[in-house]
């Protein structure tokens, strides 16, 4: 029998204790307990108990919510306690520190403030900050008298911010990806390791036992070394004896990077670059990673939402955001089903036109789904490529060549999507904290920097970051939306990176799957940034390998 109020209940929260139990109790809208508390043998008792609650509170989504889903039990709303101090502290210049449930109370009690567990590296892939227990509390502390102590700290320094109401709303946004990440790395990409393996043999050949290298490798490592002569063995896979070798040639090269070994002309060159190719599959993709990463015929890595201080999503082991076009024809859906795989269309610079409010470009932005091409018509004589590399320019800092004329030509004809860039670029190397659309900051500069080289590099860094990061509060908006849209499907969200996201859904859903991501892109777009003009179209294809979406 729930103990839930009359009505639809609202925000409770949930806060577990060491031996695995949880206590709930009911919100009011300033955070405080609405209702007496009630003990559950564990979080996935207490959801079950209240399917009509709307919101949970709880320390973390990573932490808990896997419980929950593999009771079957699904969560509509949640608020990130740990995943909100992070951002509030960023906002409030203190980007970095301890984000812990346990150290935002003793920040709040005037206690010694726990370092949080330090970060899982891809190579150990140990569970993360976001899968960690809980940092201990102080002793005598209540966990649950804790959480609220914290989460109604955090509601009144939301609304402290700059913009409270878009800080709110950003708070609500990372909560939510939070609980798409656990999600997806509970659902898992499909993955056919049959396939898997038979590409690693057509590519790199047999391997030989012990730790040598595959035998397509071992052959180019020879071609390498005889490109060079003087019969001593060049190793491909160390920068510094690719450099020494070079040299011993008369050409001096700065780095081994594949765009500036196109520029040499030397045999060696080719089979280096297919090496290299080949080698990155091997040591990122290969056999090993195959028998560590996939799994009952999915693919599960950790999604960590915000990982990157743009707000872009990391992952903890498997390199599942880098997987290349060669190993994409693993994933395949399974019988019966499909892969729809969407791709926002150039995203940045549409973001760009919404955070800028810059008429022209907004106008542009509404129209044809090729910006590009649009722009380019607008005042670059059709010159797609000029009107693209001017318009990246203007994001990326460009500061030689082509791209800075075009850019003065850009500044020209949309001078506050400039100014937008421009401007941050400033805040930037004078050492200001900088803002997304809905507030996420930057990390602060070294207050003891001098004017130079390393003002710039910041500069560059905070003119892309408030269109990267404004990018990817969209991008935690539109997952939110599409979620809810699949909710009655059974479809599942099992990839996102950055910009594209693909869901394995049977043949008969695809078409509704398509139309649910176009709605969510649309949107995530209105609720982000207001109404604009401004379109976010997606490229879609429905396939059954992910490698023929493109």
């Amino acid at each position: 029998m729930s103990d839930e109020p009359p009505g639809r209940p609202g925000r409770w929260a949930l806060a577990e204790y060491a031996d695995g139990s949880v206590r709930v109790c009911p919100l009011d809208e300033r955070g405080r307990p609405a209702g007496p508390v009630t003990a559950e043998p564990d979080a996935a008792a207490a959801v079950r108990a209240r399917p009509r609650v709307t919101r949970w509170v709880w320390r973390s989504t990573a932490a808990l919510y896997p419980r929950v889903l593999a009771a079957g039990l699904r969560v509509e709303r949640c608020y990130d306690v740990e995943a909100a101090e992070a951002l509030l502290l960023g906002h409030e210049g203190s980007w970095g520190l301890p984000r812990s449930l346990s150290a935002g109370y003793a920040r709040l009690r005037g206690l010694p403030v726990p370092e949080d567990p330090p970060p899982a590296t891809a190579e150990t892939a140990q569970p993360s900050l976001f899968a960690a227990g809980p940092v201990p509390l102080p002793a005598g502390a209540d966990p649950l008298e804790a959480l609220l102590l914290v989460y109604e700290g955090q509601l009144e320094r939301a609304g402290l911010a700059v913009r409270p109401e878009r800080m709110r709303l950003l708070l609500a946004a990372e909560s939510a990806g939070t609980l798409v990440a656990t999600e997806m790395g509970r659902s898992g990409l499909p993955w056919r390791a049959d396939i898997h393996r038979e590409l690693l043999t057509e590519l790199l050949g047999e391997r030989y036992p012990g730790a040598a290298e595959p035998r397509r490798l071992a052959e180019l490592a020879e071609r390498v070394s005889s490109a060079f002569g003087g019969g001593a063995r060049v190793r491909p896979d160390l920068p510094a004896d690719i450099i020494r070798a070079f040299s011993r040639a008369g050409i001096t090269l700065s780095s081994t990077r594949a765009w500036e070994l196109r520029a040499v002309d030397h045999p060696a060159v080719a089979p280096l670059l297919e090496y290299k190719r080949l080698y990155r599959i091997h040591t990122a993709h290969g056999w090993s990673w195959l028998r560590s990463w996939v799994r009952d015929g999915r693919f599960r890595t950790e999604y960590v939402p915000g990982g990157a201080p743009s707000g872009r999503w990391t992952t903890h082991g498997g390199g599942a955001l880098q997987i290349p076009r060669a190993v994409r024809r693993a994933v395949v859906a399974d019988p019966g089903w499909r892969l729809v795989v969407a791709d926002a269309d150039q995203l940045e610079p549409r973001v760009l036109a919404a955070i800028s409010r810059d008429p022209g470009l907004m106008a542009t932005a509404g129209g044809a789904d090729d910006l590009y091409t649009a722009l380019s018509l607008r005042g670059f004589s059709g010159d797609r490529a000029a009107a693209k590399l001017a318009l990246l320019g203007a994001i990326y800092g460009q500061t030689s060549g082509e791209g800075l004329r075009h850019l003065a030509d850009l500044r020209r004809r949309f001078p506050a999507a400039v100014a937008c860039v421009d401007d941050a670029a400033r805040a930037g190397e004078e050492g200001r904290l900088v803002r997304t659309w809905l507030g996420r900051t930057c990390p602060p500069g070294d207050p003891d920097a001098r004017p130079g080289a390393p003002a710039r590099a910041r500069g560059r860094f905070t003119r892309n970051f408030i269109v990267q990061g404004s990018a990817a509060e969209w991008a935690l908006l539109m997952l939110a939306a599409l979620r809810a849209l699949l909710r009655d499907m059974r479809a599942e969200l099992v990839f996102f990176q950055h910009d594209e996201v693909v869901v394995h859904c049977p043949e008969e859903e695809a078409e509704a799957v398509a139309e649910a991501v176009r709605a969510s892109g649309e949107a995530a777009g209105r609720l982000t940034f207001g109404t604009t003009p401004v379109r976010y179209p997606f490229s879609t294809a429905v396939v059954e390998c992910y490698a023929d979406a493109k």
